[in-house]
């Protein structure tokens, strides 16, 4: 517990946490807010309205297109340490290498646990708000919502961790960037709209998280275009997809680390 207490104090101490508000407020209330002024309807290609049970769920959904944000974060905490080279440091308190990078990882999860909180009360508030203003009458009732967005809060608990163990493998900040960035905006896409490929992409993270959200606008789209139909897990079978990937990359972070030399 004091190394978990330890890592979330390293994380206040940068602005790291600053910009981690930041993008959540701007993804969870700016987004849904300039989303529901606009009006899905209104989007190229159009989507289903507010109005309808579908647009409410495409809606909530869009926010597991933004799930790469807490693996940066995740990724980026990990890695400063190594970019700064205070990992001796730390491992001079704490010798057992494997205990140490456990708190960093549960410490992301309470981080990612903070923002998903944010994300959430921010599209709520927004959607909420800006369809009474405009006196729209949502198609969905407040506890599929809610259900929804439980989904994707936990989608960002666990890339958050999942982006730790990133950072810890790759160790170098730009390099884990990159990756992060490179696989989740542009590595999936290619799975998913390659022929045969595509076979794989439920059992990716970013078809596991739409699995858990029920989000299917990327593989009915691609379908659309190319005829090439890809079906998504049952919602609990994505999360379980989810959660063994935070587990295995946890896992070989801790392996990893206790065999590298340290910078």
């Amino acid at each position: 517990m004091r190394l978990i207490a330890a890592e979330l104090f390293r994380f206040r101490a940068n602005r790291l946490w600053y910009w981690s508000l930041l993008a959540a407020l701007v993804l969870g209330c700016g987004f849904t807010a300039l989303f529901a002024v606009i009006g899905p309807e209104n989007f190229d290609p159009p989507m289903p309205a507010l109005t309808t049970h579908e647009g409410v769920r495409m809606m909530l959904g869009l926010a597991t297109t933004t799930l790469f944000v807490p693996a940066l974060i995740g990724a980026i905490a990990v890695t400063g340490e190594f970019r700064h080279q205070t990992f001796g440091h730390t491992v001079l308190a704490e010798p057992r290498r494997g205990r140490v990078l456990a708190a960093k990882l549960a410490a992301l999860a309470i981080v990612g646990a903070g923002y998903a909180l944010v994300v959430t009360a921010g599209t709520l508030a927004a959607l909420y708000g800006t369809t009474a203003v405009a006196g729209t009458r949502l198609g969905a009732p407040p506890g599929e919502v809610l259900t929804t967005l439980f989904g994707a809060a936990t989608a960002m608990v666990v890339y958050s961790v999942v982006g730790g163990g990133i950072g810890a493998l790759v160790r170098h900040q730009l390099a884990a960037v990159g990756a992060v960035l490179g696989y989740f905006s542009l590595g999936e896409i290619v799975v998913l709209v390659l022929p045969g490929v595509n076979a794989v992409y439920p059992y990716l993270p970013g078809g596991a998280s739409a699995a858990l959200t029920d989000f299917g606008y990327l593989t009915e789209a691609v379908a659309a275009d190319t005829g090439t139909v890809t079906t998504l897990l049952p919602p609990l079978a994505g999360l379980a997809v989810l959660l063994g990937y935070a587990v295995t990359v946890a896992a070989l972070a801790t392996v990893s680390s206790l065999r590298r030399d340290i910078p």
